[in-house]
């Protein structure tokens, strides 16, 4: 919903107020509709707000209670934040706004950083005590909302985008030899606290981060999914599952439309948005706004799926909105797309979402999306391996099916100055995770790593990232962390059935039509960035070969000459396009230099 930043000083000299200043503008998408910077001596906070809740100056950030001695800066939106209030006001609290954030401030009073555990929604959150000079840090249980840091001697700076830091000046932009090796290998996945930059870090997800007025500081990790059965649903039939998943994703979607503005649905004709739709209509909402994307067709495949989306708009009455992008559009939306990302990605899911929300942004402030069920529910084809893999066996059967190539592959794609020691490798990183108590089976373990790591800096990053470039907000109501936790403790068997996510088709039954529920499983089309050629062929071809790059020498150019020979040839483990995801790097180095 907003872009926030600041600065801590822990030198003694006061916040740079030019530098916060100028990661504010920085984030002017994220929050169009007004922006606020308060210092107090050491301390500074800066804000970029879209507004969504209260949407009067009330509901205005930095948000300063001065009565209880606090300043806010708050990303995100609080579900529940009518309840907290209520509760709030029982305990004697007084409000002067009707915005989430003002609860957030008074709950941090109230309990101090476990308030974390009362909310149920997305959110990052700065919290400056006046009294202590205590600053405390937030980010939602799966990470729906980023929160990047810079240090540096003397200094805290933090802020929703990468890009904003870098406007502030003096970050450390020495490539991280870890952070590359994930990328190249974790399926461009770079899991916090790293990023490319080695000066620039990540809160992880589910974390409270106390920082004392001397720069020393504790992280506590306040909520973590557990991934086993659970003795009182042990009598559970598959009907017990499919009623408990369809109540508990009822309740997430009809939590997401708090607002004080419209909401509208991603609609892309598959099943998972399909059911965000049907609940909506079920729950007696009119009149839905709806959106669904296409591109031409390129390479043999075809860049729609508007027989599905146009199903269901019309099953549930809804005011749909098709938008085709023609080739025209496409090559120009990609370097914008790049520049807009936070850290690279590689997904072509990218393009399209960044080319569908500047279309939704001009009817919509805030849309709900399909996005998460995949890892929730089993729905990718690298779970169904892993159903009878002993459970000491899985990252070594997991690193078959998902990652994109070994230690020795990224040996021959950079230049030796960029190659981590194999032992800070993508292999070791899962295998510490999955091996970790709290996972039943192999299918447990990767979806725990899956929920916890690679949902939150691929799938979730990117619909954050590439929605908030256009001040529209996108909520998820399948990481709803109450559906989360639920669907953590389902059978692995229940989840993997149907070919993936068994336990939600079946339960979608008496909803949705049955050519939606059991159609093959499909992804924004973007054929033209799929199959390089022509336009952006040669986009790619300047970003590896033109000067920035040659000086940089991240890639061993007989790698970088071998693909280009062959553009389309060689693929990763998922299928990815192996020249696209080196050019997607080089080409976000390249505009974040700009």
């Amino acid at each position: 919903m907003c872009g926030i930043c600041g600065e801590i000083r822990i030198d003694g000299h006061s916040a740079d107020v030019a530098a916060v200043g100028r990661m504010t503008d920085a984030m002017a998408t994220r929050g169009p509709d007004s922006d606020g910077l308060v210092a107090h001596g050491r301390i500074a906070l800066g804000h970029r707000r879209l507004s969504i809740i209260d949407l009067s100056a009330c509901g205005e950030q930095p948000m300063v209670d001065s009565d209880l001695g606090l300043t806010l800066v708050f990303n995100g939106c609080i579900y529940n934040y009518q309840e907290l209030r209520r509760e709030l006001e029982a305990a004697g609290y007084g409000f002067f706004s009707g915005a989430d954030s003002e609860v957030v401030i008074k709950a941090f009073h109230r309990w101090g950083a476990h308030c974390v555990d009362h909310f149920k929604g997305m959110f990052a959150f700065a919290i400056a005590d006046r009294a202590t000079g205590v600053v405390t840090l937030a980010r939602d249980r799966l990470g729906i909302k980023p929160l990047y840091l810079a240090e540096s001697p003397g200094r805290i700076r933090f802020a929703s985008t990468v890009r904003a830091l870098l406007a502030a000046g003096d970050v450390d932009t020495n490539l991280d030899r870890s952070a590359l090796h994930h990328y190249m290998t974790f399926h461009s996945v770079v899991p916090a606290p790293l990023t490319i930059y080695r000066g620039v870090r990540k809160l992880p997800p589910a974390t409270v981060r106390v920082i004392s007025p001397d720069g020393s500081h504790t992280d506590t990790v306040y909520w973590t999914p557990t991934f086993e059965r659970d003795p009182a649903r042990a009598g559970w039939t598959a009907h017990d599952w499919q009623d408990a998943v369809m109540d508990a994703l009822r309740t997430a979607v009809s939590r997401r439309m708090v607002a004080d503005v419209p909401v509208g649905v991603l609609l892309s004709g598959g099943i998972d948005s399909s059911l965000v739709v049907a609940l909506l209509a079920e729950g007696g909402q009119h009149g839905l706004a709806t959106f669904s994307i296409g591109f031409d067709s390129a390479g043999g495949e075809s860049g729609d799926e508007y027989s599905y989306s146009d199903l269901i708009a019309e099953h549930f009455d809804t005011d749909h909105h098709r938008i085709h992008i023609d080739g025209s559009r496409l090559v120009p939306a990609v370097p914008k797309t790049i520049a807009a990302m936070s850290e690279p990605m590689v997904s072509h899911d990218c393009v399209a979402f960044y080319l569908l929300s500047e279309e939704v942004s001009k009817h919509v402030k805030v849309v709900q999306s399909g996005q998460g069920a995949d890892e929730i529910l089993a729905g990718y084809d690298w779970y169904p391996p892993l159903a009878n893999v002993p459970r000491d066996q899985t990252t070594t059967e997991y690193a078959k099916v998902f990652f994109d190539r070994s230690h020795r592959d990224v040996l021959d794609i950079f230049s030796p100055d960029y190659v981590a020691a194999e032992n800070d490798s993508s292999w070791r990183f899962a295998s510490e995770h999955q091996s970790a108590p709290g996972a039943e089976t192999a299918v447990d373990a990767a979806l725990r790593l899956d929920t916890q790591v690679m949902l939150v800096d691929d799938p979730v990053k990117r619909v954050d990232t590439m929605t908030m470039a256009w001040g529209l907000e996108a909520r998820v109501p399948f990481l709803d962390h109450d559906f989360v936790e639920l669907a953590a403790t389902c059978p692995p068997d229940l989840k993997l059935g149907s070919g993936g996510k068994g336990v939600l088709k079946e339960a979608s039954r008496t909803l949705l039509p049955a050519e939606v529920i059991d159609r093959t499983k499909g992804y924004f089309p973007v054929p033209g960035i799929r199959h390089l050629h022509g336009e952006i062929f040669d986009m790619v071809h300047d970003a590896l070969t033109n000067d920035a790059a040659r000086r940089r020498g991240l890639y061993r150019p007989e790698t970088v000459k071998r693909l280009l020979a062959a553009p389309n040839d060689t693929r990763t483990t998922l299928g990815s396009n192996a020249l696209w995801q080196l050019a997607v790097l080089e080409m976000w180095l390249q505009s974040m230099e700009r």
